[in-house]
């Protein structure tokens, strides 16, 4: 059966569209304020426990960038509404059982209040998606609290393995091969998103410059 899955994104992009980049470095700061902002109740959910400032800090600042994958969408003001974060691990334990190969990955998302109902944490997991399967990654977790609604349905409708255990919830995904579509799907995305970071960063540039200055 032939592999729709291009066909579908563009016929998607009449929509209106969530950009989701691949982070870097230079973003570190960036990510920083977006956990720092994020009260108690969306800390519990993103990292299953409330952690203080000092703790979020200490996280971030030790994000790999060359191991990792973090990904990002920032909004017209040129700040991150939401963060993707892909880490991958060796195969121990349970996920022995849920793959053949050598890694799986865990997925982590965060979205600030001001971003909910706009799809910022689906397209997240999407593009963590893709990026998995044409890494070669067939395995794809995502631990969360079972009173996280938002996650929970995410988890659901892309039809991931959902094990509850003392109140989180270890859900995994299995993915299907990379395909061309899929190589050239998760370009074009990257190339676009790409496209709407430089303009908005441009764009606050010019507004911080145009500024009065004091």
């Amino acid at each position: 059966m032939a592999d729709n899955s291009l066909s579908r994104w563009l016929t998607n992009l009449r929509r209106p569209t969530v950009y989701v980049k691949e982070l870097h470095e230079r973003d570190r700061r960036r990510m920083l304020r977006h956990f720092l902002a994020l009260d108690d109740s969306d800390r519990l959910l993103r990292f299953g426990t409330v952690l203080k400032d000092e703790q979020i800090e200490s996280y971030v600042a030790k994000i790999d960038f060359e191991r990792d994958i973090v990904f990002g969408v920032v909004n017209r003001r040129f700040q991150l509404v939401g963060v993707g974060h892909l880490a991958f691990l060796g195969k121990e334990g349970e996920r022995e059982k849920a793959t053949s190969k050598e890694r799986v990955a865990e997925f982590g998302v965060s979205v600030s209040s001001s971003a909910r109902g706009q799809g910022v944490g689906t397209k997240l997991f999407e593009r963590a998606a893709i990026h998995c399967r044409n890494s070669d990654i067939d395995t794809l977790y995502m631990q969360c609290l079972s009173s996280n609604k938002t996650m929970m349905h995410i988890a659901k409708k892309a039809g991931m393995q959902i094990k509850r255990e003392y109140g989180e919830a270890d859900a995994y995904l299995q993915l299907p091969p990379p395909s061309p579509s899929s190589v050239l799907q998760e370009a074009f995305e990257e190339q676009f998103a790409s496209i709407d970071y430089a303009v908005k960063a441009n764009a606050r540039a010019a507004m911080k410059w145009l500024a009065p200055k004091k």
